[in-house]
């Protein structure tokens, strides 16, 4: 039985989904839409369940309620490589990167047989430059705005149908931050999906397409970003975010 795909439906559902970590119910039945290409934004404060989310999605921690559909294939109960082969790769805050190794030898794991694609490699360097001069350096010995630029990198070392990335700015300079925009207006321009957790509202309002808005394990708000961007009652009252806040 093939899985059916329909272009012009999401991506990504989440249906009524719950996650439970140890005692801890943290989803209590989050229903979430992620349209194909371009870039939705989750939003919500610390503790909302947004990780838990992307966490759930990749398969790191089980649905103990409820459904999630990739690209038309019930991904609900698979486990996290068979889920990666699908098409979705995973940025978590902590980035994940290993220190001991180079900025090459962590891309080189991430390529299918350990080989790069010498055009797309290119690509990512025209993405972040600062990856060519850092090639053979150690993971471990580069700032954080370089590991982030890493990890994004070895997330899309190979094509991906859908990237979810995990507080990317979080401690960056403002330069890095601006680099990693451009890297994810290049991404959408190749029609890769991106479900982006990000406490900035700044860095997001320019570059979401679609918003969710999580509160106590629940979507409470969901809609175009360019929307919640110019409503600054609804700003304040889903993110307390006041006039004035944000630039």
């Amino acid at each position: 039985m093939h899985d059916v795909r329909d272009d012009s439906a999401p991506l990504l559902t989440l249906s009524g989904v719950h996650t439970h970590i140890g005692e801890y119910h943290i989803l209590q039945g989050v229903d979430l839409v992620v349209p194909r290409a371009g870039l939705t934004v989750l939003l919500g404060r610390n503790g909302a369940g947004k990780s838990t989310t992307l966490r759930t999605i990749m398969g790191l921690w089980q649905a103990s309620r409820g459904r999630l559909v990739f690209d038309g294939a019930d991904i609900t109960a698979e486990k996290t490589p068979d889920i990666s082969r699908r098409g979705i790769a995973f940025v978590p805050e902590d980035m994940g990167i290993f220190s001991g190794l180079t900025v090459q030898e962590n891309l080189r794991l991430a390529a299918i047989g350990g080989r790069f694609d010498e055009a797309r490699l290119d690509w990512i360097f025209g993405l972040f430059p600062a990856l060519k001069r850092f090639w053979l350096r150690p993971g471990g010995t580069l700032s954080g705005g370089q590991k982030q630029m890493v990890a994004i990198a070895r997330a899309i070392i190979e094509p991906r149908k859908l990237l979810l990335i995990d507080e990317p700015t979080k401690g960056l300079a403002p330069a890095i931050v601006d680099n990693l925009a451009q890297a994810f207006e290049d991404l959408k321009a190749r029609d890769t999906t991106i479900l982006l957790v990000e406490q900035n509202f700044h860095f997001v309002r320019a570059l979401g397409d679609h918003v969710a808005v999580m509160d106590d394990g629940r979507i409470v708000h969901t809609g175009r970003m360019d929307a919640l961007s110019a409503d600054e009652a609804l700003q304040a009252r889903l993110l307390g975010l006041h006039a004035g806040a944000v630039h």
